[in-house]
């Protein structure tokens, strides 16, 4: 079945439609939806319904603009708070870790091809660059598994493991660029060029960042001076600020995908206008974006090619998850007393393969230089296989092992938030007995200065309170004040 101007809309709501009902599906069996959403692409493609879709450029294109939507996304909801007590390891695990995952894979693979499968012997750039393009861990598959887990994780792992998600696919990018343009060159790897490739990554790296920061702040001023008549307007100017952030980056030199990143930090961590209906809109343009990407790359691939590889995929995926992975992540916190052992050994755990990966493997895909980009193409897609269905379905299960998760408190009152541009705090309080020492009316009980209780949940029912409602232990209160500080005291 072709993919015609005339049914790409029916093939694409069917498709969709699946992704959605599998994804849901498997979340009740610990089966991340990243997973389900390729095994719908598989199933679709030339080996399954029979849909043909062989474009790596394409696909590469998708992967492209759906990465910018879900870094910059993961941005928004990065809380600079919460990033700053970890910023220091996150860094180390972004740059360092890649680069010696890299290291130890491409070692590996040089290795083992020979000794395994004498046709596919590479050389030392290409076991590198196929290394490289599994070093990324991807930031869809982190965020999405974290976020729908609804575990809380100890001694700062989440922001942690969402720091270092959300920016190691620009020096991972950069290394298989760069790999890329040396194989297609013809010439061997030398001291130099490795102190070469170094500084071009600090300069990129370096770029994108200060990038990042500039446009980050430019669009935070530029939303909040424009006086749009309808709101829903606000998140399409906020789109074309992240593409803008993309492409100027790329045009300067400095690595784009860590730009839009920085980018997203900084609009979600400044006062914007609108900030809920924005985070709310790319929440879901994010998700969109994710199952298209999926699907995209699942019909990329034939499913009948990968039992010819599934035993190196399965050795290569084995080391990397048990060997490599760990390896990069205690040698890179070592310098950090914080995170003990256990603490460790979850963020080695937690280094999942998703389309990052992938797409990074389209790019091999496309240069008629490397001679073994589909068999490559085909191994990255095993091992992302893998990895999703070995760790991803035992996040949270190996963090309860470890004992590292902690209750999360529900959010009662979920929908309200206040505007940026009002100077004042909400909490939400548990009526307890000690609460109620005083009497049990609202009047009767004690609050903070400049503090009223706009709303009560009680059950399933929502109360607008007066002076005489009275209260039970267990209502939960909404409460709202003129400054944070008066409610530190009343939510203990």
């Amino acid at each position: 079945m072709e993919i015609t101007p005339g049914n790409i809309m029916l093939v694409s709501a069917v498709l969709l439609l699946f992704s959605v009902l599998a994804g849901k599906a498997g979340s009740r069996y610990g089966m991340p939806a990243l997973l389900a959403f390729l095994g719908i692409g598989m199933l679709a493609g030339a080996d399954g319904f029979g849909i043909q879709f062989d474009s790596a450029a394409t696909a590469e294109f998708i992967g492209m603009v759906s990465l910018c939507i879900i870094l910059f996304s993961g941005g928004l909801d990065t809380s600079y708070r919460q990033i700053k007590p970890v910023l220091a390891p996150g860094v180390v695990l972004a740059t360092v870790g890649v680069l010696i995952t890299t290291a130890l894979m491409g070692i590996f693979i040089h290795e083992m091809m020979g000794l395994m499968l004498p046709d596919y012997a590479f050389g030392w750039a290409e076991s590198l660059l196929l290394a490289a393009i599994m070093s990324s861990t991807d930031s869809a598959s982190v965020f999405s598994i974290l976020n729908s887990s609804g575990v809380g994780l100890k001694q700062r792992l989440k922001p942690t493991l969402e720091l270092e998600s959300g920016s190691n696919d620009p020096i991972a990018y950069l290394l298989v660029i760069l790999l890329i343009s040396t194989i297609e060159e013809g010439v061997d790897i030398t001291g130099g060029m490795i102190l070469e490739t170094i500084w071009r990554l600090v300069v990129q790296l370096g770029v994108g960042a200060v990038a990042g920061i500039i446009i980050g702040y430019l669009t935070v001023r530029l939303v909040n001076h424009v006086r749009a008549n309808n709101e829903f307007l606000y998140p399409v100017l906020v789109i074309a600020c992240c593409f803008f952030a993309f492409t100027l980056t790329n045009m300067v030199g400095g690595n784009s995908y860590l730009a839009v990143y920085i980018a997203g930090v900084v609009v979600g961590n400044n006062k914007i206008v609108l900030k809920r209906t924005i985070a709310t809109f790319f929440g879901g343009f994010s998700w969109l974006v994710q199952i298209v990407m999926f699907l995209t790359l699942g019909l990329l691939v034939n499913p009948h090619e990968l039992l010819h590889i599934a035993v190196p995929g399965i050795l290569l995926g084995v080391f990397m998850i048990f060997i490599a992975r760990p390896a990069a992540v205690y040698l890179c916190l070592a310098p950090f007393r914080r995170y003990t052992f256990k603490a460790k050994t979850y963020i080695g755990w937690v280094g999942l393969r998703g389309a990052v990966p992938i797409i990074f493997a389209t790019y091999a895909l496309m240069s008629p230089a490397v001679e073994h980009a589909r068999f490559m193409f085909n191994i990255v897609f095993f091992i992302t296989i893998l990895s999703l269905l070995i760790q991803g379905t035992t996040v949270t299960r190996m963090a309860r092992w470890l004992g590292l998760t902690e209750e999360v408190k529900p959010r009662h009152f979920s929908g309200f938030e206040l505007p940026e541009e009002v100077t004042a705090a909400s909490q939400e309080k548990t009526v307890t007995p000690e609460l109620l020492t005083d009497g049990s009316t609202l009047s009767e009980i004690t609050l903070p200065p400049e503090t009223l209780v706009i709303l009560v949940k009680r059950g399933d029912t929502y109360l607008v309170p007066k002076g005489n409602t009275r209260l039970y232990i267990g209502d939960v209160l909404l409460l709202i004040s003129r400054k944070a500080e008066y409610l530190k005291e009343m939510v203990k």
